[in-house]
């Protein structure tokens, strides 16, 4: 493995354990906030879609002076999309259509990125295995060392 990729020092596969470690780590963010940015948007497509349903309704219950005869539920659904439309950072109600091509965009970054997340995963692990070795390697060089050194004395004791 170390031949194949030319590493022929300690510092060198420390340094590409680093690197690709730091590279996953990266993508594992960006993969999650893509997630979460999803996420969001689902919800708020999900709060368009309640206001557009539940409008009349409300307007309706508005203009009854907030009759009870209204369905609690449609209210609450109107009123959470109120809500969380006050929330947004520009305070204006996006477009559904802009919303399922953000959507498109997010989950087409995140599959590039769990693309290369994959690959880069793999290159890890083979990194940190090929490190792992070359450590356990190199302490069972030093125990055998120390026990030839203990022989050896003994020897000369005799």
């Amino acid at each position: 493995f170390l031949q194949q990729r030319d590493i022929h020092d300690k510092e060198t596969l420390d340094t590409l354990v680093d690197g690709s470690s730091a590279k996953y780590h990266e993508l594992m963010k960006s993969i999650k906030d893509a997630e979460e940015k999803m996420a969001a948007n689902k919800v708020i497509k999900t709060h368009i879609i309640n206001y557009a349903k539940t409008r009349e309704t409300y307007i309706t219950y508005r203009k009854s002076g907030y009759s009870k005869k209204f369905f609690e539920d449609e209210i609450a659904l109107h009123k959470a999309a109120k809500e969380a439309f006050s929330k947004l950072p520009d305070g204006k109600i996006p477009k559904v259509k802009d919303l399922n091509e953000e959507f498109a965009r997010l989950l087409s970054e995140k599959k590039v990125a769990y693309s290369e997340y994959k690959k880069i995963k793999k290159e890890m692990r083979d990194y940190q295995i090929a490190k792992q070795n070359v450590e356990s390697f190199y302490a069972a060089q030093q125990s055998w060392d120390i026990e030839e050194d203990m022989k050896k004395k003994r020897q000369q004791e005799r």
